[in-house]
């Protein structure tokens, strides 16, 4: 052992434990890889004896060679791929379909290609129709409302004079505040013509408010 030496000269033999923490004692056992080696060359020396018994075979022709290889390859598809395309079962859907081309003796078209009502040329034809319905509809045209009017606010100063059927209040993409008008539709013409009488030109939210018809509605 080396004697103590610096500031530590001429103390006590062994650890001081006031600068020498003594940790535990780990024992260090050191193995060699070569039985996992040994292990790996087993399992692949044991694949190729179940190698060596099959031989090659082409998907195409049957040949002793690799299917890549094959001189039918270009000339022949894999043997088997026509037939099981073939004699797949038809599905309940594609039955179905058949049946429809033999009794109507023309070809399936999709609902959203058809020129139906389930189509887009039908569906083009119900949006118009709810448009003109609509366009139909006895409608005022509400001005000089505040800035601070809602739907509900139109919907109670008109719904006294009978069945509404529908509010637009324009407002401001932005601010999402009123643009300072709207319209109002009824189900009935005289109706509307009453509301048009006692609104127009009544004050409300301290503003005088013009209402008129639409130009649909006149």
């Amino acid at each position: 052992k080396w004697p103590k030496f610096g500031k530590e000269r001429g103390s006590h033999p062994g650890p001081d434990p006031a600068t020498t923490t003594v940790g535990d004692n780990i024992k260090l056992k050191l193995s060699s890889t070569g039985h996992i080696v040994q292990e790996v060359d087993e399992k692949h020396e044991a694949l190729k004896d179940q190698l060596k018994n099959k031989k090659i075979l082409c998907r195409i022709c049957k040949g002793d060679h690799f299917t890549t290889k094959c001189p039918y390859k270009d000339s022949l598809g894999p043997l088997g791929v026509g037939d099981t395309v073939a004699a797949r079962p038809a599905t309940p859907a594609e039955e179905a379909v058949h049946e429809a081309e033999q009794q109507t003796g023309s070809k399936y078209i999709a609902p959203h290609l058809r020129a139906g009502p389930g189509g887009p040329q039908g569906g083009d034809r119900d949006r118009d129709s709810m448009r003109e319905r609509r366009e139909d509809l006895p409608t005022l045209r509400v001005t000089n409302l505040s800035e601070d009017a809602t739907e509900s606010d139109v919907q109670e100063l008109f719904h006294r004079f009978g069945h509404i059927t529908r509010v637009f209040l324009a407002r401001d993409r932005e601010t999402n505040v009123c643009k300072g008008f709207a319209f109002v539709s009824f189900t009935m013409r005289q109706d509307a013509q009453r509301a048009l009488e006692a609104v127009d030109g009544r004050g409300y939210d301290n503003l005088i408010l013009r209402v008129e018809w639409a130009k649909s509605s006149a």
